[in-house]
């Protein structure tokens, strides 16, 4: 797959001369849901700044993944529902729904290097555009790769528990906010959960920014 992806670069060349009418953002997701997937691409090019911060949905005891098998084909329904709607390929991995603890640890691993977005990028479209199951080594390794992280840091954050810690501390501060479901955004005048409410925040946060700018 190799380093196809150049977040860097790309904001860098949008990002305004002032620090002070920069679009922020933090970005609050589960690797293991299709709506941080659908929702990441438009995320990265919405927001000038963006905080990639890994979350905990058996905390939020969230919307967005199944809690029960009678719950598996509503969120299958509205995910192809949405992917349509936004001209995306959505293929299901073969063992969804499940946990993927690993790829998350290496998620908060990335997020800690500046390579958050990248690393989001790359695995969900390995898991949601090819199909493939984020916690087998080989696809976490490439996903790692492509999101240019370095392989014995991203391995051993793989078996890092203690980072599972960092990423209900996340989710206990979405519930707080009133949250109930992943993806979350939050911005300067509060939090927008749920995958179509990507435009929204991303309006609500230039607006600030603009307000920020004229005073």
């Amino acid at each position: 797959m190799g380093e196809v992806i150049r977040l860097e670069d790309r904001r860098a060349r949008r990002r305004p001369e002032t620090a002070g009418d920069a679009v922020r953002a933090e970005f609050l997701f589960d690797l293991a849901s299709p709506f941080t997937y659908l929702a990441a691409e438009r995320v990265d090019r919405a927001f000038d700044e963006v905080t990639w911060t890994p979350a905990c949905s058996r905390t939020l005891r969230c919307a967005a993944m199944p809690t029960d098998l009678g719950d598996v084909q509503a969120i299958v329904d509205h995910a192809e529902e949405r992917a349509a709607a936004l001209r995306l390929p959505l293929q299901w991995p073969e063992r969804w729904p499940m946990v993927v603890p690993a790829a998350m640890r290496v998620a908060h691993f990335a997020a800690q290097q500046g390579r958050g977005g990248a690393f989001v990028l790359a695995a969900t479209r390995l898991a949601f555009a090819g199909g493939f199951d984020l916690d087998e080594l080989e696809i976490l390794t490439e996903a790692s790769a492509a999101a240019g992280l370095p392989l014995d840091g991203c391995l051993k954050a793989a078996r890092e528990e203690r980072r599972d810690g960092a990423m209900e501390a996340a989710s206990r501060r979405l519930l707080g906010a009133g949250a109930d479901r992943l993806p979350a955004l939050w911005v300067d005048r509060g939090v927008f959960w749920g995958e179509d409410r990507v435009g929204d925040a991303a309006a609500t946060a230039r607006l600030h920014a603009a307000a920020a700018e004229r005073f």
